[in-house]
């Protein structure tokens, strides 16, 4: 089965109430339960809170104060960081004041060890009214905990939705890459990795119908992890470091720009840049294709004015480049103000 029919699969399971379609069999779970066990005991349970970072960034910047909100497990609150302005919220935060030369309000309600299903309990811890702008980052501990595809992704198209109604953008990355997390070993790890894309293009899929834009986060912890697993990862060789929280900053700020229009100028946005691979394609195809290449986003489209072709919902696949990691994170240190 190729990988957009798997997400599909998995999507059409999701929209209508299914929970049977696994990625993986009991069998193969009883092989490798030995190596899931080391696994855990290597990375152990995380035992600390992210740092606060909550508070206006870039308040040097004149205009209302743009509502960002930031949900999700561990890596969205920045979990093995030291201080707030470390964490991808306050980088994403202090990125956005400065492209769109306003400050920005900046809400984390992400926790440790969240699962999709706890999206809607974060939702309503908010708070805050008038969202204007809300990124999610989930799906590690569905993997992890065996989570089947189908309701995890029930559960995220269900909180992209909320979100949408209460009028905010929504921008998702997307479950990572877990085939280069270190104490994880063979063949746990090419599960691991099988599982995690294949969860990450059904996400695909079900963001794009409900609204949202998704951003492919796989290759934060691809090939630059593992060439550098000592910078990248922090001590735990689980949760990323700085720089680790740095990258997936970068790659996500592009998105969150242009979910507010202040990326680029609207005649640019409007047209793909074909040599960078962007375009049209059925969603199915554009969420398979997406899954490889980090920072790659994926939105709703028209054709002829259709939302919709002969193989399912149109999206546009968009690969913008982003701002040098090290300067989304040197922009965070300077902006926080208040907390």
């Amino acid at each position: 089965m190729s990988r957009a029919s798997q997400a599909r699969r998995i999507a059409v399971a999701a929209a209508y109430g299914g929970g049977s379609l696994g990625l993986l069999t009991a069998g193969a779970f009883g092989l490798i339960r030995a190596e899931a066990a080391l696994a855990r005991r290597a990375i152990g349970e995380p035992t600390e809170t992210p740092p606060e970072a909550d508070g206006l960034y870039g308040s040097m910047h004149g205009g209302k104060p743009i509502s960002f909100v930031v949900l999700g497990d561990s890596s969205a609150g920045g979990l093995g960081v030291e201080h707030g302005h470390q964490t991808p919220g306050a980088m994403m935060a202090a990125g956005l004041a400065e492209v769109a030369d306003r400050p920005v309000q900046l809400t984390v309600v992400a926790v440790v060890g969240a699962q999709s299903s706890s999206l809607d309990e974060q939702i309503d811890r908010i708070g805050v009214p008038g969202v204007d702008v809300a990124v999610i980052m989930i799906g590690v501990n569905d993997v992890t905990h065996r989570v089947r595809p189908a309701t995890a992704v029930r559960h995220l198209d269900q909180a992209v939705r909320r979100l949408r109604d209460m009028g905010a953008e929504v921008v998702v990355g997307t479950c990572p890459d877990l085939g280069t997390v270190e104490p994880v070993p063979q063949p746990l790890r090419w599960i691991a990795r099988r599982s995690s894309r294949a969860l990450a293009a059904a996400q695909t899929i079900a963001i794009v119908d409900a609204g949202g834009r998704s951003v492919s986060l796989g290759d934060i912890l691809g090939p630059e992890f593992a060439a550098s697993p000592s910078e990248m990862f922090g001590p735990d060789g689980f949760h990323p470091s700085v720089a680790g929280y740095a990258s997936a900053s970068a790659v996500l700020l592009p998105s969150l720009g242009a979910a507010l229009g202040v990326w680029f100028d609207a005649d640019e946005e409007l047209r793909p840049d074909l040599a960078r691979g962007e375009g049209v394609r059925p969603v199915s195809v554009a969420a398979a294709e997406a899954v490889d290449t980090a920072g790659t986003e994926v939105a709703g489209a028209q054709v002829a004015g259709r939302d919709r072709g002969p193989r399912g919902q149109w999206a546009l696949l968009r690969r913008r480049p982003g701002q040098p990691a090290p300067e989304v994170q040197a922009a965070a240190e300077h902006s926080l103000d208040g907390t």
